[in-house]
């Protein structure tokens, strides 16, 4: 696990090996241990590492024998030493004992395909010298970051934003289409960032850039819905244990302690069950409650860790973390508005007093049709109205005064479908927008609609509607915002975090689960609770599902009521020319009044802090004082 960065020359000018390293040292976070340069014809590839597997021989850069095909690499891969028992059968020849190096030979094998043979989390940047070509890649779901620009006539490419903004050609102007879709859906688009020109390389896709040619982009994976309905319960509750007892011991290799995230949810408990059956000393737990009951889980964690006999630590946070926002801001990297990242952060910090690696249990609810909203859509979709009452529903909503109770409601059913499904996930609808920006940003947003790419994730998805929404949301809600607060959070703390229920085995079985053994009669996850029935506490499989909710609301109306004023409506803030003052008057005043408008107050504040750390000083982060090494062609 580790930081990665470098640059390209497309125009075949050398590079700055020191603007490699000044963008590395903005990753130091992530990878505290050491720092490896490869400096080439055109090229220079740089990485901070994290120490976990192969810790005297896995230093990166890595090259092939003859020193023609480098790699820098973050994640990790599970299948590493059957591949490397393949590639040496074929004759290639190892000079570390780490996964790392599988990536170099499956290349000089396979070419570009090389990353379907990779089962993990990932994202590597390989040049292969002879053909003076860049290979970018992104693991299948976007379990870890890859960022990249074009300037100057050259490829940048970086873990953050924050490592490409220290290239000083890089120009720090904020995207207005990425800002208008985190305030709709809460993060950055699947394929841009807050700053213009810089881009993310979506999930299971590859760059591949050489000299004089435009970089090109590939999609090497998709999921696809098939579900298998000749098959009968009892198989898909086997299939499913197989896969994550098999997922779970991959996900287990280590040369450095490691725990697990347990929150007292189906999705953790389940892999805490799994890990105690594989390890012979107890397994270290870490969980985050608050002193606000209602939003406090760590009854059900304490309850697991017990039936499994863990090594359990918790942390019960209060109103004064909000004190951690200039951190937040800082290794979030962009703007991010769900406040589910200062528990994330917490319990990762938490984690790493103690260990460098723990096992997390995201990606549940997409897999297994976890999510309370799809019961909500299923029961929502039979009660659909005609058009012609929703066109009446559409035009009464339209009526209504701003913030009269009931005008959300009135919109929302003149929706059908896909667009009622995305309303439900909407920060700020169209309306709300236009009130809260001043108007020469809107006319920036004019010719943008955020749904738009959602509506057509939904369209060329399957034929199920269930099927249709989990394929959307493991496309976007997954990588965007689980994916994302639980890297940026862990590696905050030089935490790596494994989501062993996100193995592509794993989704791609959970994908031929008929849609009607996925979500049953109202109850979630059926197929999922029906395997875990027998191994985990009925109080686990059968509870409510709460989800990681903050008590924004309570802080928001308490001690840090006078916090919001000073922060969104600050002289510094209003100066930017972005929002109505008056409209964040209003939310502030409705939010004290009792109505429940903390994500959108969160947004805001997210986007503040943001502007403050990252664009009015153009902060860097700390250096920190690590060994470093130069590898140079000349040095192969």
């Amino acid at each position: 696990m580790c930081g990665i960065a470098g640059i390209a020359s497309l125009n075949g000018r050398p590079v700055d090996v020191d603007e490699a390293r000044v963008m590395c040292r903005a990753l130091v976070h992530r990878g505290p241990d050491d720092e490896g340069i490869y400096l080439g014809r055109g090229v220079a590839l740089g990485m901070r590492r994290l120490s976990i597997i192969d810790l005297a021989t896995g230093d990166q850069p890595i090259r092939n024998e003859d020193g023609t095909v480098w790699v820098v690499f973050n994640g990790e891969i599970y299948n590493f030493a059957e591949l490397r028992a393949e590639l040496e059968g074929r004759g290639h020849a190892f000079y570390t004992s780490g996964d790392t190096e599988t990536i170099v030979h499956l290349y000089e094998e396979y070419g570009t395909r090389c990353v379907d043979h990779l089962r993990g989390m990932f994202a590597f940047a390989l040049w292969d010298d002879r053909r003076q070509q860049l290979l970018l890649a992104r693991d299948r779901v976007g379990i870890k970051p890859l960022y990249y620009t074009e300037v100057g006539g050259r490829l940048l490419f970086a873990s953050e934003v924050k490592a490409l903004l220290q290239a000083p050609d890089v120009p720090g102007t904020v995207n207005w289409r990425a800002v208008n879709h985190l305030f709709t859906f809460v993060c950055t688009p699947l394929d841009e960032s807050i700053i213009e020109g810089v881009h993310k390389l979506p999930p299971g896709h590859r760059l591949i850039a050489t000299p004089g040619r435009a970089p090109r982009i590939e999609r090497y994976w998709d999921l696809h819905f098939v579900p298998e309905r000749g098959r009968s319960e009892e198989y898909f509750v086997e299939r499913l244990r197989e896969l994550l007892e098999e997922s779970v011991r991959l996900h287990l290799v280590s040369d450095v302690p490691l725990g697990a995230f347990l929150s007292g949810g189906i999705d953790s408990s389940s892999v805490v069950a799994t890990m105690a059956q594989r390890v012979s000393t107890p397994v270290k737990t870490f969980s985050i409650g608050f002193t606000e009951a209602k939003f406090s889980e760590v009854e059900y964690a304490r309850l697991v860790a017990g039936r499994f006999a863990t090594e359990h630590h918790e942390l019960i946070l209060e109103p004064d973390v909000l004190d951690i926002l200039d951190e937040l801001a800082r290794y979030l990297d962009e703007p991010f508005g769900d406040p589910s990242a200062i528990p994330t952060y917490m319990v990762s910090k938490l984690a790493s007093e103690h260990v460098k690696v723990v096992l997390s249990g995201d990606g549940g609810d997409e897999l297994f049709a976890g999510y309370d909203r799809y019961v909500v859509e299923a029961r929502e979709r039979r009660a659909e109205l005609p058009p012609v009452a929703r066109r009446l529903l559409g035009l009464a909503a339209d009526l209504m005064p701003d913030g009269m109770r009931g005008r959300n409601f009135l919109g929302h059913f003149s929706l059908a479908g896909a667009a009622r499904y995305l309303d439900a996930l909407t920060l700020f609808r169209h309306d709300a927008k236009r009130r809260l920006f001043r108007p020469e940003i809107l006319e920036v947003f004019a010719n943008d609609d955020p749904w738009r790419d959602a509506l057509g994730f939904i369209a060329s998805a399957p034929d199920h509607w269930l099927s249709a929404l989990q394929y959307l949301d493991i496309k976007t809600y997954l990588p965007l915002d689980i994916l994302t607060k639980v890297d940026r959070m862990s590696m905050a703390h030089s935490l790596e975090a494994r989501v062993p229920l996100l193995d592509h085995k794993l989704i791609e079985f959970a994908a031929t689960i008929p849609p009607e053994l996925q979500l049953r009669g109202g109850a979630t996850k059926y197929i999922f609770k029906r395997a875990m029935r027998s191994i985990l506490p009925s109080e686990i499989i059968d509870r409510p599902k709460r989800g990681f909710a903050v008590p924004l609301a309570g802080w928001f109306r308490g001690p840090s009521a006078a916090f919001l004023r000073d922060l969104l409506l600050s002289a510094r803030s209003r100066q930017r020319g972005i929002f109505n003052a008056d409209a964040i008057e209003r939310l502030i005043a409705r939010q004290a009044s009792g109505r429940a408008l903390d994500w959108q107050l969160w947004m805001l504040v997210s986007f503040e802090m943001w502007f403050r750390t990252f664009l009015d000083g153009r902060a860097t982060p700390g250096m920190g004082h690590h060994a470093s090494h130069l590898v140079s062609a000349s040095h192969s």
